[in-house]
């Protein structure tokens, strides 16, 4: 499984411009990965108070990154502002070529940046699965929060994918949390964050970056770099370290409940 992490800064508030560079970026890629990430409200910035960016799944975001998915034959995952029934969700999504979406509504709201004045919390998390390799979508504060997280019975997915527009100031969170995830969990992980400035005067310095199991790093960016990388995941080295060490054996279950 090979997936495409971009690393870039997002034009406040323009959803055509954002939409169209991230066009020419998954095509750039086409037939050299699997599945194209992108970060967090790609199509926006984390603009929460922009209601009037919302829309609806069949809106014309997400049916051209479908018809993207369909010509260049990748899935394309991220997230962007969603208005479904008169509510509005950090939506991610999960577009395979040729084949209907998935999509993961952001469980928990970033109060702290005033996502939870304008945004309804998800309340299923949905297993995605594509080319026999099961996955996991968080979509940045998400990644704070390990129940929600939890790979309970040590083969509910493989892959955690996390899409984030996560600052500077909290990077170090960041940097730990990544490796925290895929430890506990048994599984790989790939998470693209952005770099550079946005409408609210926060800065991004990036770090995206990916992990096997054993916590080799399988990508990595310099500070406030902007690029393209694809790491490439060995699923059967991945179920073979679970066989070799089944710690999701010994896992707290009855505490989930």
């Amino acid at each position: 499984m090979k997936v495409a992490v971009f690393q870039y800064p997002i034009v406040w508030a323009d959803v055509k411009a954002n939409v169209n560079a991230a066009v020419g970026r998954i095509a750039a890629v086409a037939g050299k990965a699997d599945i194209a990430l992108l970060p967090e409200m790609f199509s926006t910035g984390f603009c929460v108070d922009h209601p009037e960016l919302a829309e609806p799944i069949d809106g014309w975001t997400i049916s051209t990154l479908q018809q993207t998915a369909d010509t260049c034959d990748i899935a394309i995952a991220g997230s962007f502002i969603c208005e479904d029934g008169g509510t509005l969700y950090n939506r991610g999504f999960f577009l395979r070529p040729h084949a209907e979406p998935t999509f993961q509504d952001k469980r928990h709201m970033y109060a702290h940046g005033g996502e939870d004045l304008f945004f309804t919390p998800g309340t299923k998390r949905n297993i995605i699965e594509y080319k026999g390799v099961k996955m996991l979508m968080l979509i940045c504060y998400d990644l704070r929060f390990p129940v929600w997280a939890r790979n309970v019975y040590g083969d509910d997915y493989d892959l955690i994918l996390v899409c984030a527009n996560w600052p500077e100031a909290r990077i170090n969170f960041w940097d730990v949390l990544i490796q925290a995830r895929a430890v506990e969990n048994q599984c790989l992980i790939v998470a693209a964050n952005i770099v550079g400035d946005d409408g609210r005067g926060e800065h991004y310095n990036g770090h995206s970056v990916a992990y096997d199991t054993r916590l080799k790093e399988l990508l990595e960016f310099p500070d406030d770099s902007e690029g393209t990388r694809i790491a490439e995941f060995s699923i059967p080295s991945l179920h073979h370290f679970r066989e070799v060490l089944p710690q999701w054996k010994d896992m707290d279950r009855d505490l989930l409940r």
